[in-house]
C-alpha cells in the first residue's frame, strides 16, 4: 500500500485538517505529507488519495474495468436512481447508447440561441449600481436555460418546485453519506430520512407528469426530454466487451469520450462544428461511411432489428440527473468566473476586447463561437481554481497495480480537480489567474489528466459539450452589457459539497460598460 495514515481516520478527529465536511483540507494534508499518493482507511476501508495524472489515467482509462463507483455516488442512487452518474455498467452504458443522441453535436448546436436568450433578457433586468448575489443570479440563468432547454418551458411553478425539492435534498448530502447502510432505513420515522422521503416523492410526481405529458403530446418540442423519450438504439453482442485485463487499455467507450481533457472545449481549426467539440460520437442509429449498411453482429437480414428505448422511470432518473447536473454544475462555473474577472481586471479589460472585436454590439451566435478563444480560455481557468465538480472517485473490484504498489479489492480510490488545478508542478503560480494557460500551445504541453473538470474516460460527462457552449455564451452574453465589483472584504469561502460552491452570498456592484 502507499504510505499515509497510521491510524483510522476518526483517531484524528480532533486534528485541524479533519473537519466534518471539509474534505478538501484531508486531501491538501495527505499531498504535503506523502506525496501524489497516499491513503488511509475509514471503518475498516483502505481509501487511496491520487494527485498525479498518470494514476488517475490508469483509473479512469487504463484499467477501467477493475472499478465501479464509490460509496459515496452510489448512495445518491437514492436521489437519481440509476442514471448515468451513479450507474454501473452494464446499465450505465446502455443508458449512455440511448441517451447519446440528446447530446448530438446538432442537438447541442440547437441550444445556442436559447442559451444566448436566457442570458440577455436577465441582464436587462439589472440596473446601473445595483447590488446583486451574483451566486443567486447565476443559479438564476442556470435555472433558466435547463428549463428551456431540458422541459421546453419558462421556469413555472413546477420547475420552481423541481429546484426547491432538489436543494433540499442537496442540504441532507453529508447526512445521507454519513448514514451507515441508509437503504435499510428509508421507511422509519427519522426526521432526516422522513424529510428527504417527502422531497422525493414530490419530485418524482412532478417529473412523472411532466414525462407523461410530454409523452402523451407526441410531439418532439426540440428539448432534451422530447429526444431521451424518442431515443433508441439497436443492441448488440458487441455491446458486451470482451474482459480487460488489468494495465490494458479499456474496451469500453468511444473515441470521443476519452478524447484528452486537457484538450476540451468546442472551439478549434474546425470550428463548432468540428467533432472535437460538440460531437460525442455517433448517434446510435447513424453509421460511418465505411460501415454503412453492414449488418450489426448477431443479426441478420431476415428479421427486424429490435430497438430499445427507456422506461417512463430510466427517463425521470436521467431527467433529475441531467437537472443536477446541468443546472448547479454550470451556475458555480460562473459565479466564481465573475468573482475572478472582478479581482483581475487586466483579464477582464481583453475579455472585452475580444467581445468588441467579434460581436460588437450584436447578440453572440453559434458561428462566433471559434472566435471566442479567450472567453473559452477564462472559463476554463476558472474550473481550474474553482472545479464545480471539485473531486471523484471509484472504488477497486479486483486487484489493482499502481506504480510500485498493489491495492487490493474494495479500495476506494479519491482524485480531486480542485487540488490537481492547484499543483505548481503543473500549473507554475497556481493561485494567479491566468487564461493563457488553455491556449492550444499550453495545454499540449500538460499532462492529459492534469486538468479533467468533466471527469475522463468511458464515464466523461455526456453534456460536457452543453456545459462548455452555456459557460462561453453566459459569459459573453452578460460581460457585453456589465462589469461587475466585489463587494466583499475576504476572499469567498468554498463550500464543497456535490459542486464547489461560495459558502455565503457573493455580492457584487453592476456597473454599465
Amino acid at each position: 500500500m502507499p504510505p499515509g495514515l497510521k491510524h483510522s481516520l476518526p483517531f484524528y478527529a480532533f486534528r485541524p485538517w479533519v473537519k466534518l465536511g471539509s474534505p478538501i483540507l484531508l486531501f491538501e494534508h495527505l499531498l504535503k505529507t506523502y506525496g501524489n499518493i497516499a491513503h488511509y482507511k475509514f471503518m475498516g476501508t483502505p481509501i487511496v488519495f491520487i494527485n498525479d495524472p498518470d494514476y488517475i489515467r490508469e483509473i479512469l482509462i487504463n484499467q477501467a474495468s477493475s472499478f465501479v463507483k464509490e460509496r459515496t455516488v452510489r448512495r445518491m442512487k437514492i436521489l437519481l436512481g440509476e442514471g448515468l452518474i451513479t450507474s454501473d455498467d452494464p446499465i450505465h452504458k446502455r443508458q449512455r447508447r440511448i441517451a447519446a443522441p440528446a447530446f448530438h453535436r446538432q442537438r447541442i448546436a440547437a441550444y445556442g440561441d436559447r442559451i444566448v436568450a436566457c442570458a440577455a433578457s436577465q441582464r436587462e433586468t439589472w440596473r446601473p449600481g445595483q447590488h446583486i448575489d451574483i451566486a443567486a443570479a447565476s443559479m438564476s440563468l442556470s435555472l433558466e436555460i435547463v428549463a428551456r432547454t431540458l422541459f421546453d418551458t419558462a421556469v413555472t411553478d413546477d420547475i420552481r418546485s423541481i429546484n426547491d425539492e432538489v436543494n433540499t435534498i442537496m442540504g441532507l448530502y453529508n447526512f445521507i453519506v454519513a448514514f451507515p447502510k441508509i437503504e435499510s432505513f428509508l421507511h422509519l420515522p427519522i426526521p432526516g430520512l422522513m424529510k428527504f422521503r417527502r422531497s422525493k416523492a414530490r419530485l418524482d410526481a412532478i417529473v412523472d407528469r411532466l414525462i407523461r405529458e410530454h409523452r402523451e403530446t407526441g410531439i418532439d418540442k426540440g428539448d432534451l426530454l422530447s429526444m431521451l423519450l424518442a431515443s433508441t438504439y439497436e443492441p448488440t453482442e458487441a455491446d458486451e466487451p470482451p474482459p480487460a485485463t488489468q494495465g490494458s487499455p479499456t474496451t469500453q467507450g468511444s473515441p470521443a469520450t476519452q478524447r484528452s481533457p486537457d484538450t476540451q472545449g468546442l472551439s478549434g481549426t474546425q470550428g463548432l462544428s468540428a467533432t472535437r467539440g460538440l460531437s460525442v460520437g455517433l448517434q446510435p442509429h447513424e453509421s460511418t461511411s465505411a460501415t454503412k449498411g453492414a449488418l450489426a453482429p448477431g443479426l441478420s437480414s431476415s428479421r427486424p432489428p429490435k430497438l430499445e428505448g427507456m422506461s417512463d422511470e430510466q427517463i425521470r432518473d436521467e431527467v433529475l440527473t441531467i437537472f443536477l447536473a446541468g443546472y448547479e454544475t454550470v451556475a458555480n462555473g460562473l459565479t466564481w468566473t465573475w468573482y475572478l474577472l472582478s479581482q483581475n481586471p487586466h483579464v477582464e479589460a481583453k475579455l472585452h476586447a475580444e467581445l468588441d472585436a467579434v460581436l460588437g454590439k450584436r447578440l453572440p451566435t453559434l458561428a462566433d463561437y471559434p472566435s471566442l478563444r479567450y472567453t473559452e480560455q477564462i472559463f476554463a481557468e476558472s474550473m481550474r481554481l474553482y472545479p464545480p465538480a471539485w473531486a471523484m472517485g471509484r472504488m477497486s473490484t479486483q486487484p489493482v497495480e499502481l506504480g510500485p504498489y498493489r491495492i487490493p479489492p474494495g479500495a476506494h480510490f479519491f482524485f480531486s480537480q480542485y487540488i490537481m488545478g492547484r499543483d505548481p508542478q503543473y500549473f507554475p503560480d497556481p493561485l494567479r489567474f491566468d487564461p493563457d494557460r488553455f491556449t492550444p500551445e499550453a495545454k499540449s504541453a500538460r499532462p492529459k489528466f492534469a486538468y479533467f473538470p468533466f471527469g475522463g474516460g468511458n464515464r466523461q460527462c455526456i453534456g460536457e459539450s452543453f456545459a462548455w457552449m452555456e459557460g462561453v455564451f453566459g459569459i459573453a452574453t452578460i460581460a457585453q452589457r456589465w462589469r461587475m465589483s466585489y463587494l466583499g472584504a475576504t476572499t469567498p469561502e468554498v463550500q464543497a459539497k456535490i459542486t464547489l460552491r461560495p459558502k455565503d452570498p457573493l455580492m457584487m456592484q453592476l456597473t454599465p460598460r
